[in-house]
């Protein structure tokens, strides 16, 4: 970071704190070369993330969608709040690290998929039947079949 008052990079910080929208960082900083103080603030860019569906149409990523739905799978299930939001934080994760701005729906059914068949092989079948779209009761004795 340069020094607003004589263009030095030699600068360090003195104190970092949140602010209050949570998106942004206060920092205060001193400039080594003449001493003299300034602040700065650092915002976080959330880079939006859009969902390219089976049919080509595009949508923004929601994470309330992911969570409804995996929510109904879960219904009635021994699977916790707490692990349907690390299912989703650990969904995004992946999201984040493939680097990209548009992501196929099937990446992100897999990764579901993927998540939920090791926490409740019940809501697993549940998620798969609706997002594999089973069209009869072999199709989804197969997927059973493949559990084991």
């Amino acid at each position: 970071m340069r020094c607003v008052y004589c263009d030095s990079s030699d600068t360090k910080v003195v104190d970092s704190r949140g602010v209050q929208s949570d998106n942004a960082i206060r920092r205060r900083r001193e400039c080594e070369s003449c001493n003299r103080r300034f602040t700065t603030y650092e915002y976080i860019e959330n880079t939006p993330v859009m969902v390219v569906k089976s049919d080509g149409r595009r949508e923004s990523y929601m994470r309330q969608k992911v969570e409804k739905s995996i929510q109904i799978a879960c219904n009635k299930r021994p699977v916790s709040l707490e692990q349907i939001d690390s299912i989703i934080n650990d969904v995004e994760l992946e999201l984040g690290t493939l680097g990209r701005r548009e992501v196929p729906v099937r990446i992100i059914g897999e990764t579901i998929m993927k998540k939920l068949k090791g926490t409740d092989e019940v809501a697993f079948i549940r998620f798969a039947s609706v997002y594999r779209k089973f069209n009869d009761a072999q199709e989804f004795i197969s997927e059973i079949h493949k559990l084991n």
